[in-house]
């Protein structure tokens, strides 16, 4: 079953690349741009990854980013986690990534999103995986700021899937952003937002009604409206959810106790993501087989999962009929009993 759920077609809707950064890397990047660090050691980078909630990870998040600082290093950075999602069987990657990070310290827009780009550009002939980039917002910080961004982005119109709301949740609701997401759509660019992973069902009903997004990230508490519940199966409104990270960041205290059984019980368009698989301790093969370890799964259910990831992405009918073609071709050629 391993296997299977390795070699199973998928995508990754939600992925922060600079989420990506293995201890590793981060040193070497580090010492090729000269850059301290705090940490003695790779070891002593992954003692560090234990946060008590999203705030402790935000921070040595924001941390580790300092390191990169070329179009080199982006690329280095995207290029590592391409290899890691082929592996995992990932065909399509819709991937975030925080410009008021880099900007915030110096480093321009355009450094971070042509290094990125050029990795994913060269992923679609070298791998075989197509993808897709969305800007997030920090929330943490000012609408102005965001607004700013956005100005930055448009130049980079056509290397843009959508744009994307991250960071603090708790105390920073998605009206908060109102018209910087409007302007963003006046710009034909389509949203997405977390909301629901530390913030209440409320925030996900905001990210629907005031940034119109076309999916949630995370949204694991919709389960405590059920009206809500309702909605998003009637409207079909994606969730991108993050298992390992969930559990990591002490939103369910096990994975016995996450609630992605429940999502699939109720009719929605679940899918399994890593969110920042360096940090959380496993990239989207790591997170199928969590759950389907700790929560019992079936077969069906990994499969339903995989398809629910193209049918949710911002891929064209014609690209996500091709996916799914080549799940079902596989699952076909992969029998219950391998």
């Amino acid at each position: 079953m391993d296997d299977f759920i390795r070699g199973l077609p998928k995508a990754e809707l939600h992925l922060h690349i600079e989420g990506t950064l293995e201890p590793g890397l981060m040193f070497a990047i580090a010492a090729r741009n000269r850059v301290p660090l705090r940490f003695a050691s790779v070891e002593d980078v992954r003692r560090a990854y234990r946060f008590g909630d999203l705030q402790d990870f935000l921070d040595i998040y924001y941390e580790g980013a300092k390191v990169l600082l070329t179009e080199r290093d982006f690329y280095d950075l995207t290029w590592a986690y391409l290899e890691r999602a082929h592996a995992d069987g990932v065909r399509h990657a819709e991937i975030f990534f925080d410009p008021q990070t880099h900007t915030d310290r110096g480093v321009a827009f355009e450094t971070a999103i042509t290094g990125i780009h050029a990795a994913l550009a060269d992923a679609e002939p070298g791998l075989r995986m197509s993808s897709a980039l969305i800007p997030c917002f920090l929330r943490h910080l000012s609408a102005e700021a965001a607004d700013a961004t956005l100005s930055r982005a448009l130049p980079f119109r056509d290397w843009i899937a959508a744009v994307g709301l991250d960071s603090s949740e708790v105390g920073h609701p998605p009206a908060k952003f109102r018209d910087v997401f409007d302007r963003a759509r006046s710009e034909g660019l389509p949203a997405v937002a977390h909301a629901g992973e530390e913030g209440p069902p409320e925030y996900i009903r905001e990210a629907l009604d005031v940034l119109q997004v076309r999916r949630i990230d995370h949204g694991v508490r919709c389960l405590e409206d059920p009206r809500l519940v309702e909605r998003l199966a009637a409207e079909h409104v994606p969730l991108t959810v993050c298992p390992l990270s969930n559990v990591k960041l002490r939103v369910f205290d096990t994975m016995a106790e996450h609630c992605l059984g429940k999502l699939l019980g109720a009719g929605l368009c679940a899918t399994v993501n890593s969110d920042d698989p360096a940090y959380f301790g496993g990239y989207v093969a790591e997170n199928y087989r969590a759950v389907r370890d700790a929560l019992g799964l079936t077969r069906a259910d990994l499969v339903q999962l995989a398809r629910n990831s193209f049918q949710a992405s911002f891929l064209s009918p014609t690209e996500k009929r091709r996916h799914l073609d080549e799940m079902d071709r596989f699952v076909a050629n992969h029998p219950a009993n391998d």
